[in-house]
Order: structure tokens, then sequence, then C-alpha cells
């Protein structure tokens, strides 16, 4: 039966090697990109802390004579009084402001695309092949898992003694050796995450996995429709200084607070905060103002939502490795590394023993 899943193992793992090789390393390169960001470049988030904040108002004005054509979408507020203020738009050359909360000075345009973070997402999610890279990546994602699982069959100990010689590295032994045991044994404390982590990844490869998590928890796949503001004649839409003022009194101990603003005149001003202690990075409550008085027309707390909705939004810390903060980030990269060189050993120990029955014939 071992050589059978031995087969399995084997081919499975060289028909999506390099796409699991790729996609680990890219995964590695990810783990840690916002503290990277942000060390690189603490001159786009960081700021000397002033004494009082310029309006909102004076913000987007700011960024609107950087980016004439800017059609503003979204303001991000953080608490820390060290951190910019972040304006997202469309119709300019990029689609993000860095702007000084004090001074109204926009400190930077910025477009995520245009970075080198972007090319290893794009290599990781969709190997820059848009649908097709979508296709293999997810497609060789559903082959890791039947590698990883024969990978633990094939592990599995008949005895004691065996069971000791797979759970630690022998370095004194030959490098054949060495090899072999850094694919079974490190591929034995590895394999539980890398399974985590490529099982949530299918939820971006595949629309009939991701809409198996509503199914699952037996949860509709659309969350409720968002409340409209009352429209009437005359009136003319609050500023983006008097909704934060709103929801500034509506929202307490949060790291930030986001205005969305309304494509139309039916929109609410959506208000999406994340507590100073949340769940995970995704954990976000949202409250909604008609744009028209200002009032709270509804709310979607973050324990209120749906459970297919607090799974799925769970994915993604799970994924990157954020879920438990710093030590999970630590995980996600040690095992990331370890799922690059994986192929490669398991390559090695093929050709040897391919060698080994050639020179015995």
């Amino acid at each position: 039966m071992k050589i059978f899943f031995r087969r399995i193992h084997l081919y499975l793992s060289l028909l999506a090697g390099v796409v699991i090789l790729i996609t680990c390393f890219t995964g590695a390169v990810l783990v840690f990109e916002e503290e990277m960001m942000h060390s690189f470049n603490k001159e786009r988030y960081e700021v000397t802390p002033g004494t009082v904040r310029k309006p909102l108002s004076e913000v987007i004005a700011a960024v609107k004579v950087a980016e004439p054509k800017a059609k503003i979408q979204r303001i991000q507020v953080f608490e820390d009084p060290a951190r910019t203020i972040v304006v997202s738009y469309q119709g300019g050359k990029k689609s993000q402001a860095f702007v000084n909360p004090y001074t109204a000075e926009v400190i930077e345009l910025y477009a995520y695309k245009d970075t080198f973070f972007y090319t290893m997402f794009a290599l990781h999610r969709w190997l820059l092949g848009e649908k097709i890279g979508k296709m293999i990546v997810g497609v060789s994602t559903l082959i890791f898992l039947f590698i990883i699982i024969t990978g633990i069959v094939l592990w599995w100990p008949k005895n004691k003694a065996i069971l000791k010689q797979r759970l630690k590295l022998k370095w004194s032994a030959g490098w054949k050796r060495i090899n072999h045991d850094l694919h079974i044994v490190l591929g034995f404390y590895s394999a539980i995450f890398l399974f985590i982590f490529a099982f949530t990844g299918l939820a971006w490869s595949f629309d009939w996995f991701n809409n198996g998590i509503y199914h699952v928890t037996g949860s509709p796949l659309k969350g409720p429709k968002p409340p409209s503001s009352e429209y009437k004649a005359g009136l003319a839409p609050i500023g983006c200084d008097s909704a934060y003022a709103v929801a500034k009194g509506l929202v307490k101990d949060v790291k930030y607070i986001s205005l969305s603003m309304p494509k139309d005149s039916a929109e609410a001003i959506a208000i999406s905060s994340l507590g100073s202690n949340p769940v995970h990075e995704s954990a976000t409550d949202m409250v909604y103002l008609d744009q028209y008085s200002g009032k709270q027309i509804g709310t979607m707390a973050w324990g209120e939502r749906s459970l297919g909705s607090r799974v799925r939004s769970t994915f993604k810390p799970v994924h990157v490795g954020s879920i438990w903060g710093m030590p999970s980030k630590i995980i996600a990269l040690v095992v990331c590394i370890l799922g690059v060189t994986f192929p490669v050993t398991g390559i090695i120990m093929w050709i040897n023993r391919a060698f080994k029955k050639r020179k015995a014939k």
C-alpha cells in the first residue's frame, strides 16, 4: 500500500512542485510585508505629532490639488497620533494619498500595483497570468493537500524505534540521510501548518469553495443590504468632517476609523472601525449614516455578522499568519521557507532512489 502512496506522492509532486515552490517562496516574502513596508518607508506612514489636526475637508482639498481628477472613495484616520491619513481614490495616476494630518501636506501619492510586494502577491495568487494563472495555482493547491496527506501516510512509523528516527534530524549522518531527514522530519512538523495555509488559500481560487463556506455554516451568500439615505429636495450631503465627528461619538477605543463616501445620492456613508483589541485584523464593525442628515441609520458589528461571514473573514488572517500576531507570523515564515525546500529535497530523494536502483541492476 505504501508503494502506491509513494507513487501518488511522487507523481503529484512532480506535477505541481514548481508552483508549490513559487507560492511558498512568495508567501514567505509576504508574511512580514506590512512590517517591511513600514520599516523601509517610515516617512510615508509616520509624522511628527502636532497639536491640532487639520479638518478632513482640507486634507481632501490637498489631495485634489495633487490629483485633480481624483474621486475620493475612502478616508482612513488612525487613532495613533503619529500615523498619516490615508485617502483612497479613483481617477488619478495613483490610487492612494498619504497626508500629514497636522499640515494637510500630501506626503506621497501611492499605488500598490507599482511595488515589489504587489509583484510577489501577483505571483502568489495567479503567477502573473490572470485567470489561467489563478486556475493553475488553485489546482496546484488542491494537489498540494493530497501531497501532504500522502506524505503523512508515508511518514507514519511501524514501531517506536522508527518513530524516534522520524522525529529528529541525524546531523552526523551522510548528506543523503540528512537530505532524507530534512524532507521527512521537517515535513512532518510543518504538515499541519502547510495544510491549513493551503486549505484557506482555496477560498481565493475557487468560487465553489468560497460558496461552500457559507453553505456548510448555513449562512446566506450575501449579507444584509446596507441602509439607504433618505433624500429630500434641497438637501445637501453633510461634509466628511461632520461625518467623522458623528463617527467619533459613536465608536470608541479603536485603532482607526474609515469613512467610505457614497457613490450616489441614495447610498449611506459607511463607517468601518477596528477595535483596539480585535479578534483579528478583519474583525471590523460597521456604522451607516444618512448622507444628508448625518443620523445613524444602521449598524453591523463583527459579532452580528453571519457565521459564514465571520468564518470567511477569518481565512485571510489565518492564511497570512497574522491571526495570533507575531508568534503566528514567525511560524508562517518558517513553514513557508520549509515549503520551498520540500520540492528540492524530494527531487533529490527521487534521484538518489533511481540511481540506487539502476546501480543494483
